[in-house]
C-alpha cells in the first residue's frame, strides 16, 4: 500500500533533502534548488491550502510507514501537469506508478500532461502505465 498524504511544512526539510540528491537530478535532467528557493515556493504553495492560488495540489508518497517522495498536479498553460519524486533508495519499487495513478484517479480534472527527459526510462514507463 502506497498512501498519499497532504504536504505540510513538517516535510519540507526532508523533501529537500530528496531534491538535492546527484544521481535523482541527472535522471530527472534538473537542478536542485537551495533551501531559500525551495522553502519559499513551497511556503507560497502551503500557505494555499485549496490551491486556488497557486493551483498546486500537493501530497507526499508513503511507503513501509516512512515518506519515500512526493507527487503533485500543477497548473500548466494548456492543461494540469503531474510531477513526482521519488527519493532514490525507494526506485525500482513500483511507488512512482502507484502514486501517479492514485493521483490520476482523485484528480479530475482531464487532461493532465507531463513530461520525463528522454533518457529517463524509469520515469517513461510511469507515464506510459499511467495512460
Amino acid at each position: 500500500m502506497v498512501p498519499l498524504r497532504r504536504t505540510t511544512y513538517a516535510y519540507l526539510m526532508l523533501l529537500h533533502a530528496f531534491e538535492l540528491d546527484g544521481a535523482s537530478n541527472e535522471l530527472a535532467g534538473t537542478k536542485p534548488r537551495d533551501w531559500d528557493t525551495f522553502r519559499a515556493r513551497w511556503e507560497q504553495i502551503l500557505a494555499d491550502p485549496n490551491g486556488d492560488a497557486t493551483g498546486v495540489t500537493p501530497w507526499v508518497i508513503c511507503a513501509d510507514g516512512v515518506v519515500v517522495g512526493s507527487v503533485n498536479m500543477s497548473p500548466d498553460q494548456r492543461a494540469d501537469s503531474i510531477g513526482y519524486w521519488i527519493a532514490r533508495e525507494h526506485w525500482g519499487r513500483g511507488i512512482g506508478t502507484v502514486a501517479v495513478a492514485l493521483m490520476l484517479r482523485d484528480f479530475m480534472r482531464r487532461p493532465v500532461f507531463a513530461t520525463a527527459a528522454g533518457h529517463n526510462s524509469p520515469s517513461i514507463r510511469v507515464l506510459e502505465n499511467s495512460g
